[in-house]
């Protein structure tokens, strides 16, 4: 079976998401600096940490379509597991800082300007949500690209909030609700990141990817005609959208192998997306003068 299973580019997608989001940040900067707004300069760092996070994931998109050479048998396809793992740690570095400062301007509430405050993240929902969107396509099928989408439409909520923010300390002149809402957004970063952190960690692990049952996959191979047992089943992912599977199956009669392992090799990949299939093919004690496939 041909493994040419290589993921979808999304190049166009990081350059433009990369550029819209980098303007923003400037003007949530300035505007957070000119108006003391803790709630404007918390998204804008997160925004930061985002960026940082669109460029390792599109590098990793780059190099996990490198072709496989001599000494990296599989290119550099784990480069996209490696990319999703440092989003993760990123973003809890950044919350973690936001949660301090944040509280910290809690003992010495700052005066802000609500209404530049909601013009400001207004922006910033248009920005991350286009963004977001970007990546909308590719979020079910590849890990890296999921994570990139999350952060931005995690943003686009966070922004919304923001506004809610310079709306509420509008209406109400209650100085307390900046660093409030700087905590909400914290909460919900850190919810966002949660999953992205424990599945990139499995997949660095080579744990079996989230969306496959290795249970399943054992039964569907001992099920198959001929097929006496499964042994040494390892499924890992190569990358964050390519799995590859090996096994040992031992077998009462040889006859048809080459056909058995084309047909499995066909039916994992359509039943559970595993694209890189490698089944060695053994004969038990009984079945005489048999070799192992």
């Amino acid at each position: 079976m041909a493994h040419d299973h290589a993921p979808a580019t999304f190049h166009r997608a990081f350059a433009v998401g990369v550029a819209l989001n980098v303007i923003y940040i400037a003007v949530e900067i300035v505007a957070g600096l000119s108006v003391n707004s803790m709630a404007l300069l918390a998204d804008a760092g997160h925004n930061t940490s985002d960026v940082l996070s669109l460029l390792l994931a599109w590098g990793a998109s780059y190099l996990s379509q490198r072709p496989p050479s001599p000494r990296r048998t599989y290119g550099l396809r784990k480069s996209s597991i490696l990319a999703s793992l440092t989003n993760a740690l990123l973003l809890l570095i950044a919350i973690g800082a936001i949660a301090w400062e944040s509280v910290r301007r809690f003992a010495d509430p700052q005066p802000v300007s609500a209404g530049v405050i909601m013009v400001v993240a207004g922006i910033g929902v248009a920005v991350n949500t286009a963004t977001a969107l970007l990546f909308l396509r590719g979020r079910k099928g590849d890990l890296n690209i999921r994570g990139a989408f999350l952060h931005m439409a995690a943003d686009a909520g966070v922004s919304a909030g923001v506004v809610l923010a310079g709306l509420l300390i509008g209406a109400t002149g209650l100085l307390w609700i900046d660093p409030a809402i700087s905590l909400l957004i914290v909460v919900v970063i850190a919810a966002g990141t949660w999953g992205l952190l424990r599945d990139s960690l499995n997949l660095a692990l080579d744990a079996v990817p989230a969306g496959i049952d290795p249970a399943k996959v054992r039964r569907f191979l001992e099920e198959q005609p001929g097929v006496l047992g499964v042994h040494d089943l390892h499924i890992w992912a190569m990358s964050t959208t390519e799995t590859a599977l090996t096994a040992h199956l031992s077998r009462t009669d040889p006859a048809g192998d080459e056909a058995l392992l084309s047909r499995l090799s066909e039916e994992l990949h359509h039943e559970f997306e595993i694209a890189h299939t490698t089944l060695q093919l053994g004969c038990e004690a009984s079945c005489h003068g048999c070799e192992t496939a």
